[in-house]
């Protein structure tokens, strides 16, 4: 496979995260078409769906997974686990609240694993441009909608979970991190089952929204997760925490090109801050 080979281990951390970057918003643009016919768990279920069946016909990965100890057998688990968690009360969120609060909040998990990793003053430095960069991006606003913030906020939590155990899978490589997601997806299709099915029926009876689902499960948990894996392995984990902050940056770039979209002043600022503090961040060993 190309995910083995050393051309691909050639290509610096940083490309695969850009690409990862880049279809986090793919996703939500199918995810847009389907919320208007599928509720938002029905949406989750069939982006976990999709994913786990594309990764089991590709990598098969349960013939992986039975090879390994129960230690690593539980970080799978509790990947998988996570990620459907994660998923869940993601859409849940956006469902009650913008965009833009929900991925505000979901950015305080990756600042607070940056605040205990990055320990030069460069990196410190680096740090505050990124979080003062975000907040103009953002525009975090707490109001209204409770229920909503108790999802996103458990998002939050959750996100910094997948931070932690996705570097944990990719201790060994990209090749055996990826198989490693892979088995993670069945696990993660288990845990969003339980609430999903029922509302992601309506789908299962319409080939558009079918294959609408599907794009979702390819742009949101297939290339991203893939990508993150292959920058997970050669990057520290607090490294990968900040350059999350691209997340935002990217958004603002997607909405300028496709969409025609031309920031405020204040999120110009922001975008510059942004990338400043990645510019200037340099990993530990750098």
């Amino acid at each position: 496979m190309w995910l083995r080979l050393p051309s691909a281990r050639r290509l610096p951390p940083s490309m695969y995260f850009a690409a990862s970057a880049l279809f986090h918003y793919l996703g939500p643009a199918f995810a847009v078409l389907l919320f208007a016919r599928v509720e938002p768990l029905g949406v989750a279920w069939l982006r976990i769906a999709s994913a786990a069946l594309i990764f089991a016909v590709w990598r098969r990965p349960w013939r992986h997974f039975l090879r390994q100890d129960g230690a690593v057998r539980w970080n799978v688990a509790a990947l998988g686990a996570v990620l459907g968690g994660m998923n869940a009360c993601f859409y849940l969120a956006i469902d009650r609240l913008p965009l833009a609060t929900v991925g505000a909040i979901e950015f305080l998990g990756p600042v607070a694993l940056a605040l205990a990793g990055l320990r030069t003053p460069r990196n410190r430095v680096a740090l505050a441009l990124v979080i003062a960069g975000v907040w103009f991006l953002m525009h975090l606003r707490i109001a209204g909608a409770p229920v909503g913030f108790v999802f996103a906020f458990a998002n939050c939590a959750l996100f910094a979970l997948y931070i932690v155990l996705g570097h944990r899978v990719a201790a060994d490589g990209g090749g055996t991190g990826i198989d490693r997601l892979a088995a993670a997806m069945p696990v993660a299709l288990l845990a969003v089952s339980l609430i999903g099915i029922r509302p992601a029926l309506p789908a299962l009876t319409s080939l558009p929204l079918l294959v609408a689902g599907i794009g979702v499960g390819v742009t949101s948990s297939v290339i991203p997760y893939i990508c993150d894996q292959l920058a997970m392995a050669r990057l520290p984990r607090a490294s990968f925490a900040l350059l999350l902050a691209l997340l935002p940056a990217t958004a603002s770039v997607v909405g300028i090109v496709v969409l025609r979209q031309l920031p405020s002043h204040a999120e110009s600022a922001g975008l510059a801050l942004v990338i400043a503090g990645v510019a200037i961040h340099r990993p530990a060993g750098g």
